[in-house]
Formats: structure tokens, C-alpha cells, sequence
């Protein structure tokens, strides 16, 4: 984990930020991407001495409020926070990574309604009643549509996708039981089961949890091998200069690193990561090589309007 950068001051024309600096969500508000942005925002805030706010912009998997923060002006004073969905092979060129915010399993959760109360459950429900339990996404291409499909094809069940425009709406559905399931970011759903309004089935790492130490992983719970991460990471504007990258980057892991913000981040149940723009772009490479083969045998066709 690295939190500090070496970054040339004078390689800057002026102070930096030199106006307002916005955070653009491509999704609704009540996602795993909202809560981080606005857990930074306030501490970015201190470090720039400028006000910095965060804008979602939701539709088309991510791609419309990606597309946002491509077209804005290369000044590092737009950025966006970004998902497996917003960022794919078709548009990762326009973007210039800063840095990698989380990388965290996602939860297995279920419907209050749905009777189902472990993996290996869920996998015999599933098999005995193909294409009729339902998991929500928040957009095809997302790292919850990808996290179930790798699950349907290793434990070769039929599950009915249903799409939404953001994880906040699709937990909104799922509380009300009317989708079974939803592989999602601890910090959508984890105060929900913590409450006792959604079921918790399993984790989708190879290790447990810190956050959730007793639930089980997909890998444990009868499917071995499995493994599949959601991450949040911070991007600008492909032409943005290389020092403000790096001042952006910087600043970035020094919020990451605040005891306060990861204590924040491990109750919400995300792991805190921080790295520089080097170590970001190989795994965003990475990251996406993994999924394409996935997308492929599978159909998978993201948005991209």
C-alpha cells in the first residue's frame, strides 16, 4: 500500500486546485461509489483549501457520467469515480488513472423473502427451480452482473438478470423482495444486514472479511475457486498534465491513509488501498482482461449510451 508520491511543486503554473473541484459519480446516490466519494470529499477539502463536491451523474451502466468527465477540461478539477462498469477497453484511453480508492469482495445478499439462508442453498433452490430466482445488477458489465454470471457458470445454475441504473435502486428492490438477490458492495447493503432486512449468504474473496469475519466465502460455502472483487478507483481526464496527476494522486493517498477515513472505510466494509498512477493502470489492465473472456463466452454486451 502506498500513500505518498513525490510531486514536483514548480512543475505547476499555478497553485492547484485553482477553483472548485468536482467528483463525478456515474451512478445514483446509495452505491458503494457514492459512499466513498463523499467519505473523501470533505478531507480533499481540507488538503486543497477548495470546495470539493460530488455529482451523480447516473445512466447507461456508468458510461454517461464517464463520458462527462472525459469531455471536462484537463485542469485535474474533474474527476471521476470509477467502477468496473464506467471503465471498459472502449473507453479506458480517455482517462488518466490517479488512484486505486478500494478493492473489496462483495456480498452475497438476499431478499428477506427469498428461502434461501447459505450458498449451497441458494445453488439447490437454483437448480431446482432454473431461471426463476432473480439477481439485480447495477448495469450490465457492472462488477455485480460480472460477479454472478462467473458464480451462474461455476456453479451452473440459471438465474434471471435484472439491470438497474445504480446499486442504490437495486437495493431499494431487494429489501422489498422484489429481486432475490444482489452481489454487492459491503457498503450498500451492510446496514441493511445488520438490521436484519437482508440475508447475508457469503463473501466473494479468497478470505473472509474484517468487516464480516463470520460470514463464510462463496469458495467455502461450495464452490471452490471462486473469487471476484469490486473496486472504486479515481480518474481524470486523459490529457491532464503529469504533475497535476501526481498531485492529485498524492493527495489522494493522504486522504486514504487518514486513520479516520479507513476506520470509516473498514465499517462500511471497504479496503482501503491507495497506489500510484503506474501501479493503478496495470491493474485496470488487469482487472479488465480477467472479465473479457467472462463477457465473452458469456454474451455480455456492456452499455455504452
Amino acid at each position: 500500500m502506498i500513500f505518498g508520491l513525490a510531486f514536483s511543486v514548480s512543475a505547476l503554473s499555478q497553485p492547484f486546485p485553482a477553483k472548485p473541484v468536482r467528483i463525478v459519480v456515474p451512478f445514483p446516490p446509495g452505491g458503494g461509489a457514492d459512499a466513498l466519494a463523499r467519505l473523501m470529499a470533505p478531507k480533499l477539502t481540507e488538503i486543497w483549501k477548495e470546495q470539493v463536491t460530488v455529482e451523480n451523474k447516473p445512466g447507461a451502466s456508468g458510461h454517461i457520467g464517464a463520458e462527462v468527465v472525459a469531455q471536462a477540461p484537463s485542469d485535474g478539477t474533474t474527476l471521476l469515480m470509477s467502477s468496473t462498469a464506467s471503465l471498459t477497453e472502449k473507453n479506458a484511453a480517455q482517462f488518466a488513472p490517479i488512484t486505486l480508492v478500494s478493492a473489496s469482495p462483495y456480498v452475497v445478499t438476499a431478499s428477506p423473502k427469498t428461502p434461501v439462508a447459505s450458498i449451497r442453498e441458494l445453488i439447490a433452490l437454483s437448480r431446482a427451480n432454473p431461471g426463476k430466482l432473480s439477481y439485480a445488477s447495477s448495469g450490465a458489465g457492472a462488477a455485480s452482473h460480472l460477479s454472478a454470471e462467473l458464480f451462474k457458470s461455476m456453479a451452473g445454475v440459471d438465474l434471471l438478470h435484472v439491470p438497474y441504473k445504480g446499486t442504490g435502486q437495486a437495493v431499494i428492490d431487494l429489501l422489498a423482495g422484489q429481486v432475490d438477490l444482489l452481489f454487492a458492495p459491503s457498503q450498500a447493503v451492510i446496514q441493511h444486514v445488520r438490521a436484519g432486512k437482508l440475508k447475508a449468504l457469503a463473501t466473494t474473496g479468497a478470505r473472509r472479511t474484517e468487516t464480516l469475519p463470520d460470514l463464510p466465502t462463496v469458495a467455502e460455502s461450495g464452490l471452490p475457486g471462486y473469487e471476484a472483487l469490486g473496486w472504486f478507483g479515481l480518474l481524470a481526464p486523459a490529457a491532464t498534465p503529469r504533475p497535476i496527476v501526481e498531485r492529485l494522486s498524492a493527495d489522494a493517498n493522504r486522504v486514504l491513509a487518514d486513520p479516520a477515513v479507513r476506520s470509516r472505510m473498514i465499517a462500511l466494509g471497504a479496503d482501503a488501498r491507495g497506489n500510484t498512477p503506474e501501479e493503478f493502470a496495470r491493474f485496470i489492465r488487469d482487472d479488465q482482461a480477467k472479465w473479457a473472456r467472462l463477457m465473452r463466452e458469456a454474451g455480455i454486451k456492456p452499455e455504452s449510451s
